[in-house]
């Protein structure tokens, strides 16, 4: 790979795995096509024990976001509370009292899909269409989150590079993960670790269990562990309908060229139609995981269905 192309790798990269054409002219599903009926009933029957989990990080003024591109973390206001109702203020009859209340954040500033409207290619959005006519001032006209709304429940697989290569399960930040690293996660993890057509996958690179324990510093938009570049052929060749990581941005940062930003982005989301999950948190999933060797699970991770977003939050729920 050569690090000062960036534009010419991911050219190349574009016309090998395209998936343009591949569910007709007007598909908006992408990757999603390939979780079907059939998948959600064998990922039903991974369900062993009935524990599950959550795999969302907290929605609050803590979080990671530092204000790039406008990105602030969730604000959280009261517009009833208890106080309001012992007061006696609110106006309703017979002693009934409330709380509301309201949020506002970015949707992306916490646990969250990518959707296909998120990223362009020279203009052209997912399917080749161009990106002016998908989204504009008014959202995503087209491949709007609302449109998986119904989409995003089968079978999950965890693999915890972090705990394969890290060093106390944790990856540096800037290291690249390569095909060669998941296959070899899949071979240690064992066979439920497969993966296949329709699948969800979890990365864990062990980076949100050093920003709990060290603070956020740059965890949202700095250097992290993540999906090499290289990676695009087999995120293509696997069939996968999803992928999500527990950092930022899901791909390594710095990115693998001289000058780039998100490249691995550029190719996938447009070209291949993949849906991406970032700042997700699969820490307690982990070591459920490895103490009984089981690393798949029945997964939902339903997008809250705001129309026309090109991203949005999610709590995903993973059930062992």
């Amino acid at each position: 790979m050569d690090r000062t192309d960036p534009e010419g790798a991911i050219a190349k990269a574009a016309a090998r795995v395209s998936n343009w054409g591949r569910w007709g002219p007007d598909d908006v599903l992408g990757t999603m096509n390939l979780l079907d009926d059939a998948k959600r009933r064998e990922a039903a029957a991974l369900v062993r024990t009935g524990a599950s989990y959550s795999l969302s990080q907290s929605f609050d003024m803590d979080g990671p976001q530092r204000g790039w591109r406008r990105r602030t973390n969730p604000v959280h206001t009261m517009l009833d509370t208890g106080c309001d109702a012992a007061a006696g203020v609110q106006g309703f009859p017979h002693g009934i009292g409330g709380a509301d209340d309201v949020i506002a954040m970015p949707l992306q500033c916490s646990t969250q899909w990518d959707g296909l409207g998120h990223i362009f290619d020279h203009g052209r959005a997912w399917n080749g269409r161009p990106a002016e006519q998908v989204v504009t001032s008014l959202g995503d006209a087209v491949t709007g989150i609302e449109t998986v709304a119904d989409r995003i429940a089968g079978r999950g697989v965890l693999l915890d590079v972090g705990r394969t290569f890290g060093e106390d399960g944790e990856l540096p930040d800037g290291f690249a993960i390569t095909e060669e690293h998941l296959e070899a996660t899949i071979a240690a993890q064992g066979p439920t670790s497969a993966v296949g057509r329709g699948d969800i996958v979890v990365v864990r690179t062990g980076q949100l269990t050093r920003a709990r324990r060290e603070g956020w510093g740059e965890y949202a938009g700095g250097s992290a562990p993540g999906l090499s570049f290289t990676t695009v052929d087999w995120l293509h060749r696997t069939e996968i309908a999803a992928i999500a990581t527990d950092t930022w941005g899901f791909e390594v940062r710095p990115n693998e060229f001289d000058d780039a930003f998100q490249p691995l982005h550029q190719v996938v989301i447009p070209h291949i139609g993949l849906f991406i999950g970032e700042m997700w948190d699969p820490d307690a999933l982990a070591g459920a995981c490895a103490a009984d060797g089981n690393h798949d699970f029945l997964l939902t991770a339903a997008p809250l269905k705001i129309t026309g977003a090109v991203g949005a939050p999610v709590n995903p729920v993973a059930v062992r």
